[in-house]
């Protein structure tokens, strides 16, 4: 007999949760808008850019993205946009949308025919956070704010 995937909510919500200290390290006047550009290269290659799409009280939906600057081509590997929303109450924070996907389900039965993981929303959420925690390892601010100290 095949044993049903269960979604892991704890594990989720953890997740979110460090996602979401990762976000406010990165980007820490996000609540005031506007836009974080974060280089991943030391030559400028690459930058990483975190961009406030909407402000409520509660929430900030954020759009994070992967640019190749200086004439390099991005060819080679090309990072999915996202969209985060931000729950600042809760302190929590989840990938909403995925080049565009936006109604994705915490399950799916295996197979299907947008060939998901069962796993999918979760595994959306750990692809976030790594690449939010290495960006606290070895990303630097391209526009650093006034007094403010590297990641690390």
């Amino acid at each position: 007999m095949k044993v049903r995937y269960k979604v892991d909510l704890i594990g989720y919500m953890a997740e979110c949760d460090a996602n979401y200290m990762r976000l406010m390290k990165l980007f820490p006047g996000m609540t005031d808008g506007g836009e974080r550009r974060i280089g991943l290269c030391h030559n400028g290659e690459h930058i990483l850019r975190l961009i406030v799409r909407e402000q409520t009280t509660y929430t900030t939906l954020l759009e994070l993205c992967l640019v190749a600057c200086n004439g390099c081509s991005d060819d080679w590997f090309k990072l999915p946009r996202l969209m985060l929303r931000l729950y600042h109450d809760a302190r929590v924070a989840e990938v909403v949308s995925w080049e565009g996907v936006r109604q994705i389900k915490p399950r799916y039965d295996y197979p299907n025919r947008q060939m998901y993981h069962q796993d999918e929303k979760a595994q959306w959420n750990r692809f976030l956070g790594e690449w939010l925690s290495h960006c606290l390892k070895y990303g630097y601010h391209l526009e650093p704010l006034f007094g403010e100290m590297p990641y690390g």
